[in-house]
């Protein structure tokens, strides 16, 4: 039982580093792209087929150094690790991103929103405009797009490693 947590500290740590670090190196891609106030739909896609690569080799690994199996709770358990270890290393980047690499990214993308408002329902008001404007400001700062970020990562890191360990399980046999 020690040699799996030690197992499952050591997966974590290794696949979460590196998943956090690709998904960094996404981002910094489309930031020099300059499409990184676009959001583009590639880099989603990338970013999803990363984390769940990531992910499933880190399930491979952990089953490896538990000699051949894995149970469903030990393949959420491990994508779960991973997932807060890159969550927590992206949401650092963020932070830094917004506040010192681009500090007035808010504020673009404020106005970005601004223009699809005004684009999405011509017939809004101006004082309709400043309330949802107020309540998109909130939501975009550094610590709740941070916190978001984390959250957004678990939860597809739980998706991932439950479907992952469905496919890969293979319970202990009893006595064992």
């Amino acid at each position: 039982m020690d040699n799996q947590k030690a197992s499952l500290k050591k997966i974590a740590l290794n696949y979460g580093l590196l998943l956090g670090l690709a998904s960094i190196a996404l981002s910094v891609v489309t930031y020099v792209m300059g499409v990184h106030l676009e959001r583009p739909w590639w880099a989603s896609v990338i970013g999803i087929i990363i984390m769940a690569a990531l992910i499933v080799y880190g399930l491979k690994a952990f089953k490896q150094d538990n000699e051949g199996f894995l149970s469903l709770g030990e393949a959420i358990k491990v994508g779960l690790a991973i997932s807060v270890i890159a969550g927590i290393l992206g949401a650092v980047y963020n932070y830094v991103f917004v506040t010192v690499i681009e500090p007035d990214f808010v504020a673009q993308m404020m106005e970005i929103t601004r223009e699809q408002m005004i684009e999405q329902n011509p017939t809004m008001t101006e004082e309709q405009m400043e309330m949802g404007l107020s309540i998109t400001e909130k939501f975009m700062s550094p610590g709740i797009m941070s916190a978001m970020a984390i959250i957004f990562t678990l939860f597809l890191g739980f998706i991932i490693s439950l479907i992952s360990g469905l496919i890969m399980k293979q319970n202990r046999p009893e006595g064992y």
